[in-house]
């Protein structure tokens, strides 16, 4: 009867188009609010209600769950049989157990890894439907000149332009079989980078979970991260080099009882910082959204890297406008950082506004996106960049020769 939308700002309200919706659906598939759910049910004569996103917590989830169950609706949740299509070349799917764990990372290590063995891989996004859905089908980016052509947002850059820059080609759509089937032509091995903690949308010949280990709490506690844990192959116990040997080991040891048969290596999240001088300067800080966000973060890369060199962090809260202030309200837990939203026109001109409404001297941003090409910043941005490096267990490379 409907979808319902949340997490995402700026998609409620419109259409699933008829297009894609097939024959059945001649008016094509109306978004609502999750606010409407209860209405919507009334309205229709709603059975069952599928819940079909990811990056919540176990209790959230069946909080949502009470909430239709109360309606008098069977609540369902979609299995791997269900929602995995099978490819005829070999994929290795890269997913975490919660936003801001360093998926994205341990995927362009993994990319790399795959190119020195000789393998010409090609990864695959989840679909990310913020555009003219039409045309978002099947998208092929090669170049981040393909960024502009596709008007893609903040958040689809933070995912493509680091692979892009590094000559690897990313694709995405919105129909994720057509989009395997192009990916199949190019690569001998397609690497599912998928978002937020998704489940893979492709059978893996390698599934590789990533579990930030400053958050080991999350490990028991996410859906479908969890789930992540049972179906791992390889568990990566990242930002190793922010915990101690002991908070280390006690990690490993919970993903072990989830997951007993999965292999535990543990990866160092990497902080490289611009050569411009941020000691005693005023700086105001920028992350990428989801990860500061629904991620549950307080803060990122950028206000780590800006504090060890010495620089003074300004708060944004009192410069920001519109859909930026109303992130401080709606994520309690935000630190002194501005998160990099730009979903819309809408959120792109606040984040600028924001950006230059603060009294700094420069933007330290640890946004993946070149937000220079979006938006103008009204300072200097110095960039903020964090790559994967293994440091303990089994070379990953030796996983990646059994494919």
């Amino acid at each position: 009867m409907a979808f319902t939308a949340a997490q995402i700002p700026g998609i409620a309200g419109r259409v699933y188009p008829p297009k894609l919706a097939g024959p059945l659906y001649p008016m094509g598939i109306p978004i609502h609010d999750e606010e409407k759910l209860p209405e919507i049910v009334e309205r229709e004569g709603v059975r069952l209600v599928v819940f079909s996103y990811s990056d919540l917590t176990h209790v959230e989830l069946m909080n949502k769950a009470s909430k239709v169950l109360a309606l008098g609706c069977d609540f369902m949740l979609l299995g791997p049989r269900s929602t995995m299509l099978k490819s005829g070349k070999k994929v290795v799917a890269v997913t975490a157990v919660k936003t801001g764990a360093g998926k994205s990372t341990v995927s362009r290590m993994l990319v790399k890894l795959l190119r020195e063995k000789g393998h010409r891989p090609v990864v695959v996004r989840h679909p990310m439907p913020y555009g003219v859905l039409e045309k978002q089908v099947v998208q092929r980016f090669a170049s981040l000149d393909d960024l502009d052509r596709y008007r893609c947002s903040i958040e689809e850059r933070e995912e493509f332009e680091p692979h892009l820059r590094e000559g690897t080609i990313v694709y995405a759509g919105v129909d994720y079989e057509m989009v395997l089937k192009e990916a199949e032509k190019e690569g001998d091995v397609i690497v599912w980078d998928g978002g937020n903690n998704d489940l893979p949308f492709y059978w893996p010949d390698l599934h590789i979970t990533v579990v930030d280990a400053t958050r080991p709490e999350l490990i028991t506690n996410s859906y479908p991260g969890e789930t992540n844990i049972h179906m791992a192959d390889v568990i990566i116990l990242h930002k190793a080099d922010k915990v101690s040997e002991e908070q280390l080991d006690r990690a490993a040891e919970m993903v072990r009882k989830v997951n007993p048969g999965a292999e535990v290596v543990a990866t160092a999240s990497k902080i490289r910082v611009e050569d411009v001088p941020l000691r005693g300067r005023r700086v105001l800080v920028v992350e990428d959204s989801p990860s500061v966000t629904h991620g549950g973060m307080s803060v990122g890369a950028g206000y780590i890297a800006a504090v060890n060199a010495g620089a003074s962090i300004v708060d944004p809260r009192p410069y920001a406008v519109g859909t930026i202030a109303k992130l401080y309200h709606e994520y309690q837990h935000l630190g002194p950082v501005v998160p990099a939203l730009g979903y819309t026109e809408e959120q792109l001109r606040d984040l600028g506004e924001t950006l230059r409404r603060a009294e700094a001297e420069l933007i330290v941003s640890a946004s993946p996106a070149d937000l220079t090409r979006l938006i103008e910043c009204g300072k200097p941005v110095v960039r903020v960049w964090y790559e994967a490096e293994q440091v303990s267990g089994t070379p990953l490379s030796s996983f990646l020769s059994r494919l």
